[in-house]
């Protein structure tokens, strides 16, 4: 009959340091010779901790896990608690992938009739709709509001919302954030209403109810640089020593190619077509385009990529901090358009600093070229040929380019 292995024997894979193991792995991770020394040390001492209980990382339960990280963490200055448990977690996320430690529990799928709702809804925007994944999260944020703002924390019959309360709900979010014309709110209002008469949950479609966001009438062509000032903008940010040929390329794909910041850092390596010398644009409404790249751009990458870029992420433009990861959304683009204005002195022509301003200066400058709305809004990929009527609107010429010729009385017969 077989004996079961005594705990002092089932102890003997701790001889194994998987604290040195766990620091090669933060060392190709290209962390700094500190940070490395810190994972080190959490990781040793909690691998002292299970080899002084006599326990293997076989035992690792969440329970086991709390228990043995909590003096390690109260060891820690005050600074330092945070990032030493979040140094632990990962160690023991190590072990869980290379020491037979016991997987993280699955937390249970939660059955309220709200958290199964959401899910639905969620399935909708993604197979549906097709929206992007940043909007589909700001969308699940507002299902949660409005409806713990009628409902509580459960979900209630409904078919009893009411116009009146989408108008209150909506002049709430008004007065907490003072943004009369932000749009966004009643526009993920509007998608989770379309859902709820669509899949049937409400008689009516609430959708025409929420009130649309205060926008001004457009009184002219959009305010812009000029190329002068785009130039110096660009120029100045090469000049950072970690982040200035990544910065550079950055705004150069706006700048030149009029791409919108989420699409400059959507893309991947693989989207790069060298001998073609194209590029795969994942736009708006996961649309894609190719885009032919500019001998300057793709220098300007290439350099990038041999003298400045590092990780294993396969997202073209990644962050200077280990483990250069990805960006998780662009506003990486606006801190570095902001910190342009300040280097070289050039005032943003308004005040809200978004780097949109870039795509409005290379179509005003396309304009003043001689290009017509067409050329314009094929750059810029607009979807409806009126979206770049914005910047003619004292141009008669340029609109003649996209209007239609008045039909006659034979056509309207």
């Amino acid at each position: 009959m077989k004996t079961q292995p005594s705990r002092a024997n089932r102890s003997l894979p701790n001889r194994i340091n998987h604290a040195d193991h766990f620091a090669e792995v933060i060392e190709s991770e290209g962390y700094s010779q500190g940070s490395i020394d810190k994972y080190r040390s959490n990781a040793q001492a909690l691998r002292e901790a299970l080899v002084s209980a006599k326990l293997t990382p076989a035992d690792l339960t969440d329970e086991l896990m709390d228990q043995l990280a909590r003096p390690i963490v109260d060891a820690a200055s005050a600074k330092d608690k945070k990032h030493c448990l979040y140094r632990l977690n990962r160690f023991r996320d190590y072990l869980i992938e290379n020491a037979s430690a016991p997987a993280r529990p699955i937390p249970p799928l939660d059955m309220s009739p709200r958290a199964v709702l959401k899910r639905e809804y969620e399935t909708y925007l993604r197979v549906q709709r097709g929206l992007s994944e940043d909007t589909i999260y700001h969308c699940l944020r507002f299902y949660d509001r409005f409806l713990t703002a009628k409902f509580g924390t459960g979900l209630g019959d409904l078919n009893k919302i009411k116009p009146d309360d989408i108008t209150g709900f909506i002049l709430r979010l008004r007065e907490a954030q003072n943004a009369p014309r932000d749009k966004t709110g009643p526009s993920h209002l509007r998608n989770l209403f379309q859902f709820l008469f669509w899949s049937g949950k409400t008689e009516r479609n609430l959708s025409s109810a929420v009130p649309k966001a205060r926008q001004p009438k457009p009184t002219g062509i959009p305010r812009y640089l000029e190329p002068e000032q785009v130039n110096r903008l660009i120029e100045v940010v090469r000049g950072h020593k970690k982040t200035g040929r990544r910065n550079y390329a950055m705004l150069m794909l706006i700048a030149r190619l009029g791409l919108r910041p989420p699409e400059v850092t959507a893309i991947e390596l693989n989207d790069i077509d060298w001998r073609a010398g194209e590029i795969l644009i994942r736009g708006k409404r996961q649309l894609h385009d190719r885009m032919p790249m500019s001998a300057e751009i793709g220098e300007a990458i290439v350099d990038y990529i041999k003298n400045e870029r590092r990780g294993p992420d396969r997202a073209l433009f990644v962050s200077v901090k280990p483990p250069f990861k990805r960006f998780k959304d662009a506003q990486i683009l606006r801190w570095i358009l902001r910190d342009a204005y300040d280097a070289t002195g050039i005032s943003p022509p308004q005040a809200y600093i978004g780097t949109h301003i870039l795509r409005h200066s290379l179509a005003t400058d396309m304009l003043r070229k001689g290009a017509s709305l067409t050329e314009i809004g094929d750059v810029l990929r607009h979807r409806s040929a009126m979206n770049t009527t914005i910047y003619a609107q004292h141009d008669v010429d340029a609109l003649r380019s996209i209007s239609r010729p008045w039909p006659t009385a034979e056509e309207v017969r």
